[in-house]
């Protein structure tokens, strides 16, 4: 199993952009970046409160669990 954030999906469904989530979490690009293609290990408390509130859902939306491709080698 992995945990990955929503946040694409989450502005997609709000029609936001993501220079605009950039612009209010007030954050440099490459960390936003990497944070909303989850090309990061942690995100920090703060963030996700942040991330929360801009988009006005609970700490529940912005994760997912997907399932890990099974490896079928022998």
């Amino acid at each position: 199993m992995t945990i990955r954030l929503r946040i694409k999906e989450i502005l997609e469904e709000r029609g936001k952009s993501n220079y605009w989530l950039s612009q209010q979490l007030g954050m440099c690009y490459r960390n936003y970046h990497n944070i909303v293609t989850n090309k990061t290990s942690a995100i920090r408390f703060d963030t996700m409160e942040r991330l929360c509130e801009i988009l006005e859902i609970p700490v529940a939306e912005l994760f997912e669990e997907i399932d890990d491709p099974i490896d079928t080698e022998p």
